[in-house]
């Protein structure tokens, strides 16, 4: 039996010639990531530098402005000091900050110093005191509604009338002016503790209760933290106010510190000098509140 049969054929595909890819050399390859990362430095630094003179531009022209009133005001005063006169008063004041010349004639570093001790002084001693009154105000209604009553009366006088009290109590001038600094730094700490602990929400000391806290843990772990922002806004406020009122309590009560130092320079007329510790006054209150600042942005709810 014959049977045709059919070749299949299967055409293969033409082979395929090599085609040799170039290969970039490295070199090229390493130098765009050293390219890249100097532009985004450079990028960084513009950023860096456009912030700067942001806060830097206004402040010079606020500077500026402030000199331009001063020239005028010396100008148009009879025995005003001028920017100029100030300014060589001031290389001689700080040339030698810290000399001692008697018990009562020391170097206007000095003098800081001790306002400084003061203040720490009282504004400590409040701080001890304001800060636990506060959360007892604001945890228990029975003492806010026995204390609220006095600090609305006491807060509202002024600070140096509670310094012949101190004279009175104390009978000595360096306690008195430490006891003014208290009675009107402790107020801004009570207040602003006490609102923190109010704002708690009620959920977390409902969940405190629950689990049978004792009061010390429910202080140390929930109201504490909460508040902590609070408080530094109290002690921040609480600060600006105590040296604002360290010069005047110790323009009364006398010895050393920047507050007897400018009315011993207004008894010799030195205009000069007054002006310069009025500046330096200014400095240092805005060192010690931008530092508070600083902490409080720290411990914010935006860090934690």
């Amino acid at each position: 039996m014959s049977m045709n049969s059919k070749s299949h054929v299967v055409a293969l595909p033409e082979p395929v010639s090599a085609q040799i890819v170039p290969i970039a050399p490295v070199t090229q390859n390493a130098a765009a990531p050293v390219s890249a990362v100097k532009t985004t430095d450079t990028a960084r630094l513009r950023v860096v530098m456009h912030r700067v003179l942001q806060k830097a531009i206004p402040a010079l022209l606020g500077a500026i402005v402030l000199i331009a009133i001063w020239q005028i005001a010396a100008l148009s005063s009879k025995g005003f000091p001028t920017p100029l006169k100030t300014w060589e008063a001031a290389k001689v004041i700080f040339a030698d900050p810290f000399y001692i010349a008697g018990p009562n004639d020391m170097g206007i570093g000095w003098n800081v110093l001790a306002s400084l001790k003061r203040v720490a002084m009282g504004f400590g001693l409040a701080a001890l005191i304001g800060i636990p009154a506060g959360f007892l105000i604001g945890r228990f209604s029975f003492i806010a509604s026995m204390l609220n009553p006095i600090i609305s009366l006491l807060r509202p006088v002024s600070p140096l009338a509670w310094l012949p009290i101190g004279l009175l109590l104390f009978q000595r001038a360096e306690p008195a002016s430490a006891w003014t600094i208290f009675i009107c730094s402790i107020w801004p700490m009570i207040l602003n503790t006490a609102e923190g602990v109010m704002r708690i929400p009620q959920d977390y000391l409902n969940v405190a209760r629950v689990l049978k806290l004792s009061e010390f843990t429910v202080m140390r772990k929930i109201l504490f933290p909460a508040v902590l922002p609070y408080i530094l806004t109290g002690v921040r406020l609480s600060i600006g106010i105590a040296w604002l009122v360290i010069v005047a309590a110790e323009m009364l009560t006398g010895g050393v510190g920047i507050g007897f130092w400018i009315w011993n320079e207004w008894n010799n007329l030195n205009v000069e000098n007054i002006i310069i510790a009025i500046l330096l006054i200014g400095v240092v209150g805005m060192v010690l509140e931008q530092g508070l600042m600083v902490i409080a942005r720290r411990f914010s709810y935006d860090n934690r």
